[in-house]
C-alpha cells in the first residue's frame, strides 16, 4: 500500500476497528483513523402490495413534468451548468483517444 491513503470499511468492536477486507499494511504500522458513522441503506419493504402503492405515488409526482425537466433533476448540481458540463465531457473523451490506436474497419 506504501504512503497511498484509503478509505476502508470496518465495524467497531470496543476499541478495536474489524476490517472488512486487508489494509495491505504490516502488522503494528501506525496509522491516522477518521471515524464516521457509514450510511445505513433504507429499509427494504417486503410487502408488495406497499411497494407497488409506493411506485404508483411516485409515478404521479413525476407523471406531468415537462420535457427535460427529470434530467434536469437527475443532474443536480449541475443542472444550471450545461456549459460546464459540455466541457467536462468533451475533455474526457479527448483524454480517453490518448495513445489509443484508430480501429480499421
Amino acid at each position: 500500500m506504501g504512503h497511498a491513503s484509503a478509505m476502508l470499511k470496518g465495524v467497531v468492536r470496543g476499541k478495536t476497528i474489524e476490517l472488512e477486507q486487508p489494509s495491505g499494511l504490516p502488522d503494528g504500522q501506525e496509522v491516522l483513523v477518521h471515524v464516521q458513522p457509514a450510511p445505513v441503506p433504507p429499509a427494504v419493504s417486503t410487502d408488495w402490495a406497499e411497494a407497488r402503492h409506493q411506485l404508483e405515488t411516485l409515478r404521479q409526482q413525476f407523471k406531468d413534468l415537462p420535457p427535460g425537466e427529470g434530467l434536469r433533476r437527475a443532474f443536480g448540481a449541475w443542472a444550471d451548468r450545461a456549459d460546464e458540463v459540455d466541457r467536462f465531457v468533451e475533455e474526457n473523451y479527448r483524454l480517453r483517444l490518448i495513445d489509443r490506436p484508430t480501429p480499421e474497419p
